[in-house]
């Protein structure tokens, strides 16, 4: 099996590209699915690597990037 191009509890900036059926935004890490809760598709996160399976990983938000939260405060 390839190493996986992700680390259990490393952190990435990731664009979230679409939603998954549970609801959770999808990114993808040198083409490794990577599920994120708790967001939708446009965000830019920085992410904390949760866990790694066969075929995706998981990750929760550490930080929203800046122009995401610049909207919020809109």
């Amino acid at each position: 099996m390839p190493p996986k191009p992700v680390e259990l509890g490393e952190e990435y900036d990731v664009e979230i590209q679409e939603t998954s059926r549970r609801g959770e935004g999808i990114a993808r890490i040198k083409g490794l699915v990577t599920f994120v809760p708790n967001t939708k598709p446009g965000d830019h996160v920085k992410i904390k690597i949760t866990r790694i399976s066969r075929r995706c990983a998981e990750g929760e938000v550490v930080e929203q990037a800046a122009e995401s939260a610049e909207e919020a405060e809109e």
